[in-house]
């Protein structure tokens, strides 16, 4: 009997990944019933978004598996009810969307861009930025966004860096793990990128104390999750001078309060979380090829370990 799959996010994305979803059931070769309205018990996989109104699992009694539609897990890992197999998004246009707005900021810091753009005076003040190999960049993160981001900037020459929980190796980057290795990484970062997940272990990773280990004048750019970053200590840490810039896509709420002071601050620059979208036709491969596994019993892809976290 073909898999029953239900879609389970708010009801505006529906048309958007229906047809993504139906081609790649497709192209395939997988028969399946898709649908909003499936009862809970003739479920075998949930295609889901966090945000959506299941937020009990436990009537859904014969699923295999649950498909995140987002990278990010943290609203949904802890929940108790969820007893089956979890996988994580990890969408290739999602990934190169990151990396774009990534390299974007990155080379906007680099270069000094705001200087030339804001310089509507008469003087002719020429200057040189060093070249990519003499910046230092450290990525806090080196999952499948941070180690794709990296990439990309080694290809530009930087000196790229790298911290993570665990220890990795990975090719043209040094790579750092553990307490002692964040000191060490954050003691050169001139630019810090943070694409670490949520949990409890890297909540706040940069305070006061970590903010201080960094050169003075850095730069931050945190694409990854709002609570990574004390907003009270980055707040101080810009108005003495010891970092130069933030540029901030996500926020412990979002969207950000408007009497929220990263609005006013002169050195922070506040984005919509645009830095990376799930993208219905690349996305769909990927969910549509875990509920192939799944049929063939193979194992699925990108699945979450609960007690990290992701």
């Amino acid at each position: 009997m073909p898999p029953n799959i239900l879609f389970a996010a708010r009801p505006e994305r529906w048309p958007i990944f229906e047809k993504p979803l139906r081609e790649a059931l497709a192209r395939a070769g997988v028969k399946a019933h898709l649908s909003t309205e499936i009862a809970p018990a003739d479920v075998d996989y949930i295609v889901y978004a966090p945000n959506s109104d299941l937020q009990d699992f436990t009537p859904y009694t014969k699923a295999k598996a649950v498909l995140n539609l987002w990278a990010g897990v943290e609203n949904i890992v802890g929940n108790q009810t969820l007893k089956i197999p979890l996988a994580r998004m990890v969408d290739p246009g999602l990934t190169r969307g990151m990396v774009e707005w990534v390299t974007g900021h990155v080379m906007r810091y680099h270069l000094g861009l705001d200087t030339d753009i804001l310089n509507k005076g008469t003087d002719w003040v020429p200057r040189t930025p060093p070249l990519a190999p003499a910046r230092h960049v450290l990525i806090l993160g080196l999952g499948a966004l941070g180690a794709a981001a990296a990439q990309s900037l080694i290809n530009l020459g930087f000196a790229v860096s790298g911290w993570s929980r665990s220890p990795k190796e990975l090719s043209g980057i040094s790579c750092y793990h553990g307490a002692d290795g964040l000191c060490e990484a954050l003691s050169t970062a001139e630019i810090v990128i943070l694409l670490l997940p949520d949990t409890p272990a890297t909540e706040n990773i940069l305070n006061t104390k970590t903010l201080a280990m960094l050169p003075h004048g850095a730069f931050i750019i945190n694409p990854g999750r709002g609570p990574l970053i004390d907003d009270d200590a980055l707040i101080s840490a810009l108005d003495s001078g010891q970092i130069e810039h933030a540029t901030l896509d996500v926020f412990r709420t979002e969207p950000l309060p408007r009497n929220h002071p990263y609005w006013r601050h002169p050195k922070v620059t506040v984005t919509p979380h645009i830095a990376a979208e799930t993208r219905p036709t690349s996305s769909a491969e990927v969910i549509i090829e875990n509920v192939r596994r799944g049929e063939a019993g193979e194992p699925f892809l990108h699945l979450v370990d609960r007690h990290l976290g992701y």
